[in-house]
């Protein structure tokens, strides 16, 4: 590791829980690789501190942070600008500390892409992809894949609102590409028989968690399976889907490719390629 000093730059990680995070463990092998004087941490920050975090930061001089669960949209409202990505998603996971000014990105949506085509041999298309969840990862998700050429989209939430709203503001920026809003319980036969891709964008399976709604039996064996969530490594939905023969993939390309990313908005520098998937793969096993 290389030694902290008064000329460090410090990065991090801001969520709730955060203990989780297999950031910091990524992005610091990436800035030693690259010879770099950074160091990446986790904060823990309570959704009502939210704001008291942000402006700590800033008057901290960290010069940037990813930002995960909850924070991914209210985070906005405390950032003085936002890169394309970040406008298209409605959604912040990165934010840049220059001059006492905070920029958000979304390096996610592009993280996801760049994922589904290394681990699953993907690219969006004319078939439907059907998004479970309607939050931040949601957000990213719906505007990368339209961007990649997706021309169908189903967004499934609990919350009808909240997956109407997503559909709504998805419609405006992306006004060619299809978008359909479905709740929970609603989701049926009819969404799955010609889905090309299932995305689950939820921390749904983190617990062991089963998802009862959905109808694995109705997707076409042609269909492929991506769970955002990377611990465990095998989800339930990831384990019954290869049962009946489906492509499946875990969130852990995503979240390299993310992060690789999120590294370039802070340094200026691209990583070693592979590298930080290859800790994650020694870090994060069945």
């Amino acid at each position: 590791m290389l030694s902290l000093s008064g000329k460090t730059q410090v990065v991090g990680i801001i969520g709730n829980p955060i203990r989780h995070s297999l950031s910091p463990a990524m992005q610091n092998a990436a800035f030693e690789a690259c010879n770099l004087d950074y160091v990446y941490v986790p904060f823990a920050v309570a959704p009502e501190k939210l704001g008291e975090a942000v402006s700590g930061l800033c008057a901290l001089s960290v010069c940037g942070f990813n930002v995960t669960i909850p924070h991914k949209v209210s985070i906005i409202r405390y950032l003085d600008e936002l890169d394309r990505t970040a406008e298209d998603a409605g959604a912040v996971n990165t934010v840049l500390v220059r001059d006492g000014r905070m920029t958000g990105f979304n390096t996610d949506g592009d993280g996801l892409v760049c994922s589904l085509a290394e681990d699953l041999d993907f690219s969006p298309g004319v078939a439907p992809i059907v998004i479970i969840g309607a939050g931040g990862a949601a957000r990213g998700a719906v505007a990368a894949l339209c961007r990649a050429g997706a021309q169908q989209i189903v967004i499934v939430n609990r919350s009808y609102d909240n997956s109407c709203t997503l559909k709504e503001e998805m419609n405006l920026r992306y006004p060619g590409v299809r978008i359909e809003a479905v709740k929970q319980n609603q989701l049926g036969k009819k969404h799955l028989v010609n889905v090309s891709l299932l995305i689950n964008t939820t921390s749904l399976g983190m617990n062991g968690e089963r998802m009862d709604f959905l109808d694995l039996a109705a997707l076409p064996s042609s269909a492929k399976v991506y769970d955002m969530v990377y611990s465990p490594a095998i989800t339930p939905l990831m384990s019954e889907a290869a049962e009946k023969g489906i492509a499946v993939s875990n969130g852990l390309g995503m979240l390299a490719a993310q992060g690789e990313r999120a590294f370039t908005v802070w340094t200026g520098q691209i990583p070693p390629k592979g590298l930080m998937k290859r800790v994650l793969l020694s870090t994060c096993r069945p």
